[in-house]
């Protein structure tokens, strides 16, 4: 009886309930739970110092402060430069400036003294003329009713229109005759002894001198006495 039903075991093999998946003793332990738990371990965030290999060690303090000195200093040094090329500049420009100042002046001068001295050129051109009037007036007489008379009384009322018309443009006939010789007014043409007359002195005008307002535009022709 036993064997037969040992017989009817080995044909018919009971059946065992499966135990559940995670009482596996391979599904614990098996490859494919270390694939998941590798990755995130080799996969993680880095340390910097395991990144870098060493760990810096902070700079002492005398060395910071030291380099800060050294910042500090160069400033002062670019600060020194700057306040000596602005001064520089600004010296230049006051340089400039004076110079313009002057420049400009220089310039109002002479302007104004070519408006003043504008006519300058004109009288020195009638200058001639009035000497070659004076000279043709001088061979009158007294007798007034001659024909030479008659002639040069013609002459003279030219002669009166020019003085006129120096005088309007302020020409001044310069006096010489018996005054003390002076370079700045005459020019000595020729010298002689003269009784009762001290050296120095114009004892005879051979051209007479102008002053064209406060310029001498010509100087007086004299003998002087020695």
């Amino acid at each position: 009886m036993k064997e037969e039903n040992k017989n009817e075991e080995l044909k018919h093999p009971r059946h065992e309930e499966p135990k559940p998946h995670h009482d596996h003793p391979h599904h614990e332990h098996g490859p494919h739970e270390e694939h998941h738990e590798h990755p995130r371990h080799e996969h993680g965030p880095k340390h910097p110092h395991h990144e870098h290999g060493s760990h810096e060690e902070p700079k002492p303090h005398h060395e910071k402060r030291g380099h800060e000195n050294k910042i500090v200093h160069d400033l002062e040094e670019h600060m020194k430069k700057l306040e000596t090329s602005l001064k520089e500049a600004e010296d230049k420009a006051m340089r400039e400036k004076a110079e313009a100042i002057n420049y400009r002046k220089r310039k109002d001068e002479e302007v104004a003294r070519m408006m003043k001295y504008a006519s300058e050129d004109m009288v020195k051109e009638m200058l001639p003329i009035v000497d070659s009037f004076e000279r043709a007036i001088e061979m009158d007489d007294d007798n007034l009713d001659d024909e030479v008379s008659k002639f040069l009384a013609g002459f003279k009322m030219i002669y009166c229109n020019l003085v006129h018309m120096l005088e309007k443009y302020e020409v001044k006939e310069i006096e010489a005759m018996g005054k003390e010789f002076d370079a700045n007014f005459h020019q000595a043409v020729l010298t002689e002894p003269k009784d009762g007359v001290e050296p120095g002195m114009v004892i005879e005008v051979l051209q007479k001198g102008y002053i064209y307002k406060d310029k001498v535009i010509r100087p007086s022709m004299v003998k002087v006495s020695e």
